[in-house]
């Protein structure tokens, strides 16, 4: 017996070597074109620093309330219903990261059994997290277009489904699901008394239209959302979970005995986030988008995103992992899109890069499409 042996048979759903070897190679590398890192390329603005150093100057170095701190969680709910309007049910807690967030929820809603709905291509957590608290993952695939299918839906639903998660807009594909797919899922889950997680992470970076939430038709929705993207602050781990009373008091539970509290420091620079507008950083981000859609419409099959700041184009030789492996060898780093969907076909650029980095990702990708494999 090795110590390989005490190791739980869960952790087999926990897959991470994609992302982790790009990673390991960008380490490697002197000058890597890199378009896979899933973060902001700006800086948290000044005014969240000053309040986080503040904040440490002051001695707020402890534990939080497990449920945030107060200033936090009453700007936040203050917003969300300035958004959605008043509803008695509706709580809030602030969570270590929107990672932490969907930890907590999958453990509060999730028993062994229990299907979770999903769409592919998806975010590398969701599989895992569903597997983690027992679930069954029940992927749905939305290829080519990346929509959802209302109808689709409602022939996977079986008595074992528990729940529908969503992530609009979507990691990898940038697509923003519509009004006419919400209000449709969300009349399927109300019908079969089933929960709605909205991953929101993304909402800051909508371009073409109106960002719409499930919860606008379907109250218990559950949404996930944190500052990560919106404020450039990834490493601060500072999230937040909204929905019913009885959810937010479970997951609030499962915090204590867990993550405890996000970290006290960060959440008093998250007051200040909600004062800071980014809506340049959108902007800025649009045009990058329609940077790399010019660059690369005439040699790749791809849909224009409508938000966050991904491009998930169709290889146009060999699978995913043997078009990344050429690109790794011409210095420029992308994610294989096996790592985000039970197809190889695909694969994910990010633009939150320089133009710079930007051209010169375009220049190679061109090049590789021209010459073929090699």
């Amino acid at each position: 017996m090795t110590s390989a042996d005490w190791l739980a048979s869960r952790l087999t759903g926990f897959d991470s070597s994609g992302i982790r070897r790009i990673f390991d190679l960008a380490a490697g590398m002197t000058s890597p074109i890199n378009l896979s890192i899933g973060q902001p390329d700006f800086d948290v603005p000044d005014a969240v620093k000053q309040a986080a150093i503040e904040a440490i100057q002051k001695g707020r170095n402890g534990y939080s309330q497990t449920q945030g701190i107060p200033a936090l969680r009453e700007a936040l709910l203050a917003q969300i219903q300035a958004q959605y309007g008043t509803h008695e049910d509706r709580s809030l807690l602030i969570t270590s990261g929107t990672s932490g967030a969907l930890v907590l929820a999958m453990l509060a809603m999730v028993n062994p059994g229990d299907e979770v709905i999903f769409f592919d291509p998806y975010f590398v957590m969701y599989p895992a997290l569903i597997r983690l608290a027992g679930g069954v993952p029940v992927a749905i695939d939305t290829y080519p277009d990346f929509r959802i299918d209302p109808a689709q839906v409602a022939e996977r639903i079986t008595p074992r489904t528990k729940l529908i998660l969503i992530n609009s807009p979507s990691n990898p594909t940038g697509v923003v699901a519509g009004a006419n797919e919400l209000k449709q899922l969300a009349e399927l889950a109300w019908q079969h008394n089933l929960a709605l997680i909205s991953d929101e992470i993304y909402r800051g970076f909508v371009y073409d239209e109106t960002f719409v939430s499930p919860v606008q038709y379907y109250p218990e929705t559950l949404v996930i959302d944190g500052f990560s993207k919106s404020h450039g602050m990834t490493g601060w781990r500072v999230g937040w979970a909204h929905g019913p009373q009885s959810i937010i008091e479970a997951m609030g539970r499962l915090q204590q005995f867990t993550f405890v509290c996000a970290p006290q420091p960060a959440q008093w620079a998250g007051v200040a986030a909600l004062h800071r507008n980014m809506n340049e950083y959108c902007l800025q981000y649009k045009r990058k988008r329609d940077r790399v859609i010019e660059g690369l419409r005439d040699h790749y099959q791809l849909i224009a995103p409508g938000g966050a700041f991904y491009v998930f184009p169709k290889v146009p030789w060999g699978t995913s992992q043997q078009f990344v492996e050429a690109a790794i060898a011409n210095q420029l780093l992308v994610i294989p899109g096996n790592v985000f969907s039970r197809r190889d076909s695909h694969f994910r650029i990010s633009y939150a890069a320089s133009d710079h980095m930007i051209d010169r990702g375009i220049e190679v990708l061109r090049r590789m499409a021209i010459e073929g494999p090699p």
